[in-house]
């Protein structure tokens, strides 16, 4: 990229283009969580194994952040995202098409490996920012992910229920297609200048973790962050479902569709951290994952007002988790440009095993102790993540 193109900011229909790209990949990973039932009944996968699904594609999606997410610091960046979109695109198709339970997962697989290409866009918007508006850039991009995540189990759902399981695949499939040719005609050409070979490069990860601390403590802010937001948006379908509300799969999709409105924290937490505030908007965003829990640990009442404090702590915990997100990755791309790729992969590989951590933690809290055990697990998340930063901050002054 030439000199004077680096100085020119990225335009806003730039900016809104990565972030609806980086919200329809990132949605392939959580389409099927959503539908284990139908699709363990077409393929024959027993129940016992029908975990696997979602598994095996957060696996391939955190391999692929270890293994992919690198290459953008040593290969044309857009050559390498629209090659990993069209693998998507293959094994979206391949997932609709089959009735092999074994084939299935390994497509589940290859979905997370190749849905990575999200996160070599981001650090992309970054490049192609100004270090001045660098925070809202990447801010406004993480909002079109964050949305990317929540709205895919409310669509997938209604999907499936007007045209069967495997169309949301095929539809997928399609538009990630269409996709990688978009962006190949409007994305410009970026070649880094890493000066290592590949596995230099995949050595580097360990020493950027061992010698950046603001990854380290930004990785352990999010990846309680994000356990929490695992844990609630696992469980909470189950609480909705039984007994107390009794509601429908359409209402959970609603419910789901509410919750979306937390994303608008995602910009709003980046311009803040542009103006030299990420240390107060840190703060802000891990107390309201605490408040996230403790509104419907402490307020109790009529069933309406109960579903009114669920639907109140799911936009609040969505805030806290996308701002909080946005913060870090802020951080993390005030540092070398050549080291991005790598730094925002790891960042994004720890705070999903977080998130892995919160989901099965939640499930065997559910099944032993209810919704309330739920709720004290996931306050103790976000609570976690706020005693860290009051120990960073005290460090800091000293």
């Amino acid at each position: 990229m030439s000199q004077s193109h680096a100085q020119q900011d990225i335009s806003a229909g730039m900016v809104w283009l990565l972030a609806s790209a980086t919200g329809l990949i990132v949605a392939n990973l959580y389409y099927a969580q959503t539908l284990i039932g139908p699709i363990s009944q077409a393929t024959g996968l027993a129940a016992s194994a029908a975990g696997l699904i979602v598994t095996l594609t957060q696996i391939g999606y955190c391999l692929g952040l270890l293994f992919v997410v690198p290459l953008g610091d040593l290969l044309e960046n857009r050559r390498l995202i629209c090659l990993a979109l069209l693998a998507c695109a293959a094994a979206l198709l391949a997932a609709a098409s089959t009735s092999s339970a074994s084939l299935f997962l390994f497509a589940a697989f290859c979905i997370g490996l190749t849905a990575v290409a999200a996160q070599i866009l981001v650090p992309f918007a970054a490049h192609l920012s100004r270090p001045e508006t660098r925070g809202q850039t990447v801010g406004t991009v993480m909002s079109g992910l964050l949305m990317g995540i929540m709205l895919a189990r409310p669509i997938a759902s209604l999907v499936a229920d007007a045209l069967g399981w495997h169309a949301i695949f095929i539809l997928s499939a399609v538009a990630t297609l269409a996709l990688a040719l978009l962006l190949r005609k409007r994305l410009p050409q970026r070649q880094p200048h890493a000066g290592l070979h590949y596995f230099a490069l995949l050595g580097s990860l360990w020493h950027l973790l061992r010698d950046t601390p603001v990854l380290r403590r930004r990785a352990a802010y999010q990846a309680c962050m994000f356990g929490a937001f695992s844990l609630f948006w696992t469980c909470v379908s189950l609480e909705l479902t039984g007994p107390r509300f009794q509601l429908s799969q359409t209402g959970v999709a609603i419910f789901a569709l509410v919750g979306v409105a937390g994303a608008i924290a995602s910009p709003i937490a980046g311009r803040r951290a542009d103006q030299g505030k990420s240390h107060s908007t840190t703060a802000a965003a891990l107390l309201l994952g605490v408040a996230a829990f403790a509104l419907p640990l402490l307020v109790h009442g009529s069933r309406l007002l109960e579903l009114a404090l669920l639907v109140l702590a799911s936009i609040v915990l969505d805030m806290g988790v996308s701002a909080n997100l946005v913060t870090g990755q802020r951080a993390l791309f005030a540092l070398a440009a050549e080291t991005r790729s790598r730094l925002n992969g790891l960042y994004i590989a720890i705070f999903f095993l977080g998130g892995a951590v919160g989901s099965s933690l939640g499930a065997w809290m559910f099944a032993q102790h209810g919704w309330q055990g739920v709720l004290w697990t996931g306050l103790a998340f976000p609570l976690t993540a706020f005693l860290i930063w009051l120990a960073a901050e005290r460090d800091q002054v000293r």
